[in-house]
């Protein structure tokens, strides 16, 4: 197995994982204690059409796919407002419209310099450099993100009119939480693609926090579980010659079924 970690580009994609652990530790508690799971999966996949339009047009793929990242938020937020839409609703309808549109774009209409199972799935084993630095900025940002505003988020989550009572900037904080959280999906499209972030930012976290007794156990255990889940799908998908964002997937949905049994019979 260790023979595997010789190879430059396994010891770039092992960074990765190492770098985005900690993510899914700090912002997959909150994804989850908040209910943003489905959100989170929607800003994946509408980096999508920006990620298609980003190499013909000249644009660095990480900033169009923030870029689309943030239009889909604001849409999102405009239409969960409206009376008869929830928030699930708007989520929905524009991960459809940001899906249908990457793929209209993808073929005929739009001659795109990247494969769209690329996009879509991810190449964590294409990972280089550039991508590594922009995890590590990502990572710094989401680390002081949660410092700064870690009382309203908890606020938020459990008694947001209690927090605002005390003094806390509720709404700035939920902003931020979401900005944070869209910077590390758009970091993780290179490893994972569209339609797998929540295979690191979500899953380890909901397959811990049955588990944990506090906020705090839940993030050092949804970290620490990122990165075992990561590494060893890395090391089974170099073994079987399997995508390894797909199974990194598949492992985490299976601890997470798991767990579950071990819940239930406990």
């Amino acid at each position: 197995m260790l023979d595997a970690f010789q190879l430059p580009f396994m010891q770039r994609a092992a960074f990765e994982i190492v770098l985005l652990a900690p993510l899914a530790g700090v912002l997959g508690t909150q994804i989850v204690l908040r209910h943003l799971a489905f959100f989170t999966h929607g800003v994946g996949a509408a980096a999508f059409p920006g990620l298609v339009l980003a190499g013909p047009a000249g644009i660095p793929p990480a900033l169009a796919a923030l870029g689309a990242g943030g239009a889909f938020t604001l849409g999102v937020e405009r239409l969960g407002r409206r009376r008869g839409v929830g928030l699930d609703a708007a989520t929905a309808l524009a991960l459809v419209l940001a899906l249908a549109a990457g793929i209209v774009l993808a073929s005929d209409v739009y001659e795109s310099g990247s494969e769209v199972d690329q996009l879509l799935f991810g190449s964590l084993l294409a990972v280089g450099g550039g991508d590594l630095a922009a995890t590590g900025v990502a990572l710094a940002l989401g680390l002081l993100a949660a410092a700064y505003a870690r009382r309203a988020w908890l606020a938020g989550g459990f008694d947001p009119v209690g927090g605002a009572a005390l003094g806390l900037r509720i709404r700035a904080a939920d902003w931020l939480l979401v900005a944070a959280i869209a910077v590390a999906v758009v970091v993780a499209l290179d490893a994972v693609g569209a339609l797998l972030v929540s295979a690191v930012l979500v899953i380890p976290a909901a397959t811990v926090r049955p588990f944990a007794a506090n906020v705090s156990r839940l993030a050092l255990g949804a970290t620490a579980l990122a990165l075992i889940e990561g590494l060893a799908g890395l090391v089974l998908a170099y073994e079987l010659d399997a995508p390894p964002g797909a199974t990194i997937a598949v492992l985490g949905g299976v601890l997470f079924g798991l767990a579950l049994l071990v819940r239930r019979f406990r």
